[in-house]
C-alpha cells in the first residue's frame, strides 16, 4: 500500500469523522431546541403532580410552589408549568401560546380539566397549572438501545472499513498503473493493464484503455524502426557490395578503369539517393522542416511533373496524362510537396504495363483539392494496401515501393491533407490525394 493508499484513506476517514462529529452536534442542539412543549400532560401520574404543585402554591404561596417545581424538574422528564398573570412561568421559563390556549380550553368552566388546575394564591392571584410533555408522546422510545461508547466505536469501525475498502478501490489501479509502467519503460513492450482492471467502467478504466492504446502503439512504432533498421542495412549493403567488387575489378584490371569508375559513380548516387531520401523521411517523422512555407498552384506543380515523367515515360512505351478542373492554391513548402507527387508519379509510372497510360486528375470541391493518380499495373492484394506506405515494403511478386511512398505519405500529412490507396475496378492501382485550400484560393 502506497502513499496514495494512505491519503485516500485519511482523507476519507477524517472527512467521515468530522461529518459524523458536526452532523450529531446538529442533532443534538436541534433535539434541544425541540424540547420545548408539544403536549399537555395526562394520566394518573400527571394529575397527581398537578396536585402536588396546586397545594404547595394554595397554602405556600409562590415561594413554595417553586422549589417544588426545582425538585420535579430534576426528577421527571415531564414538567409542570405553574402560569400567572401575564402569561409568565413562575420559574421564568418560556409557555408557547399555543399550549396556554390548549391549557385555558381544557380548564373548563369548572375550573379544572385533565390534568389541568386554577389556583388561587394565599394573596388572591390566580394561577393555571398543568403538565406538558417534551417531544411528543412516546418520544423516550425513540433513543437507541445501547451504551454510547458502543455506538461510538461501531460508527468508528464502520467508517474505517468504509475508508479503507474505498481508498483500495481507488489506489489499486494506479499501483497496477505503476507497475505497467515501469515493466514498459524496461522494455516489455508487450505490457497491458486492461485484463488487470477488470470490468470497471470510469476514469481510472479510460486511463488504463489510454495506457494500453499507447503501449500498443509504441510496440507498433518500435517494431516498424526494428523492420526500417533491417531493411536500410539490407539496402545499403547491396551497393556497398558493388563499391567492394569494382574496386577489386579496377585493382585486378587497370585497364577497364574508366567502365569501373562509372560503375562506381552509379552505385554512388544510388547511396547518395538512399541516404537522403531517409534523412527527409527521419525529418518528416520528427517534424523538422527546413524549408519555408509559400504559396503555389498545384496546377503548375502537377503540370510540370506531369511533363517530365511523361518524356521519361514515353522512353520505356508508357504515357502520363493530366486532366486539371479549377485553380487550386495551397500553401506550404514547394519542394516538399513537389517530391511527395513526384514521388507517387514515379512509382506509377514504374508499374504500370507498357503501352498504357497513368492518369493523373485534379478537382477543388468544399475547400480541397483532390488529386488521384491512377497505374495500368498488376495492383496490389486488398489486404496489403494499409502497408503500401511503409518503408521497404515488398510484396509476395516482389513488388516493392522503398521510401517513396513513405515520405509522399508524411510530407501529405505535414500539409494537413490525406493520401489513400485505392483499388479500381478496371485494375490497377489509385493514390487519392486530398489538401486541404488557401482561403485566397476560393
Amino acid at each position: 500500500m502506497g502513499r496514495l493508499f494512505w491519503k485516500i484513506f485519511l482523507g476519507f476517514w477524517l472527512t467521515l469523522l468530522v461529518t459524523g462529529f458536526a452532523v450529531g452536534l446538529a442533532v443534538q442542539l436541534y433535539n434541544q431546541q425541540r424540547q420545548e412543549e408539544t403536549a399537555l400532560g395526562q394520566g394518573h401520574r400527571v394529575r397527581s403532580r398537578v396536585a402536588s404543585v396546586s397545594t404547595a402554591l394554595a397554602l405556600g404561596g409562590p415561594p413554595a410552589a417553586r422549589q417544588l417545581l426545582r425538585e420535579l424538574g430534576r426528577r421527571a422528564r415531564d414538567t409542570v408549568r405553574v402560569v400567572g398573570p401575564g402569561g409568565r412561568d413562575l420559574l421564568g421559563r418560556e409557555v408557547p401560546p399555543a399550549l396556554l390556549a390548549e391549557a385555558r380550553e381544557a380548564l373548563g368552566a369548572a375550573g379544572r380539566g385533565p390534568g389541568v388546575r386554577r389556583v388561587h394564591a394565599p394573596d388572591g392571584t390566580s394561577y393555571l397549572v398543568f403538565v406538558v410533555r417534551h417531544g411528543g408522546a412516546g418520544s423516550r422510545h425513540h433513543h437507541p438501545p445501547g451504551p454510547p461508547y458502543l455506538r461510538l466505536a461501531l460508527a468508528l469501525i464502520a467508517s474505517l472499513v468504509f475508508s479503507a475498502g474505498l481508498a483500495w478501490y481507488l489506489a489499486g489501479p494506479v499501483r497496477l498503473l505503476r507497475a505497467a509502467t515501469r515493466r514498459l519503460a524496461a522494455g516489455e513492450l508487450d505490457t497491458r493493464v486492461g485484463p488487470c482492471i477488470g470490468r470497471r467502467r470510469d476514469e481510472i478504466a479510460d486511463l488504463g484503455g489510454d495506457f494500453d492504446a499507447m503501449a500498443e502503439r509504441l510496440e507498433a512504432l518500435v517494431g516498424a524502426q526494428r523492420r526500417l533498421l533491417n531493411d536500410v542495412s539490407h539496402e545499403l549493403r547491396s551497393p556497398l557490395a558493388r563499391l567492394q567488387v569494382a574496386v577489386e575489378l579496377a585493382r585486378q584490371q587497370p585497364g577497364e578503369t574508366g567502365r569501373i569508375l562509372s560503375r562506381v559513380e552509379r552505385e554512388t548516387g544510388r547511396l547518395d539517393e538512399l541516404v537522403g531520401q531517409l534523412l527527409t523521411l527521419s525529418r518528416l517523422e520528427a517534424g523538422v522542416t527546413d524549408a519555408p512555407e509559400d504559396y503555389l498552384d498545384l496546377g503548375e506543380l502537377l503540370e510540370d511533373l506531369v511533363e517530365g515523367a511523361d518524356f521519361e515515360a514515353r522512353a520505356a512505351g508508357r504515357q502520363v496524362s493530366l486532366r486539371a478542373e479549377g485553380e487550386a492554391m495551397v500553401r506550404g513548402r514547394a519542394e516538399l510537396l513537389r517530391r511527395a507527387f513526384e514521388n507517387v508519379l514515379r512509382n506509377a509510372v514504374r508499374h504500370t504495363a507498357p503501352q498504357t497510360t497513368v492518369a493523373v486528375a485534379m478537382t477543388v470541391d468544399d475547400g480541397a483539392a483532390r488529386v488521384s493518380i491512377c497505374d495500368q499495373g498488376p495492383g496490389v492484394a486488398p489486404e496489403r494496401l494499409a502497408g503500401l506506405f511503409e518503408p521497404f515494403r515488398r510484396g509476395p511478386d516482389g513488388r516493392g515501393y522503398g521510401l517513396g511512398l513513405a515520405i509522399a505519405r508524411r510530407a501529405i500529412e505535414a500539409h494537413g491533407g490525406t493520401i489513400v490507396p485505392r483499388l479500381p475496378a478496371a485494375g490497377g492501382l489509385c493514390m487519392d490525394i486530398r489538401l486541404p485550400l488557401t482561403p485566397s484560393s476560393g
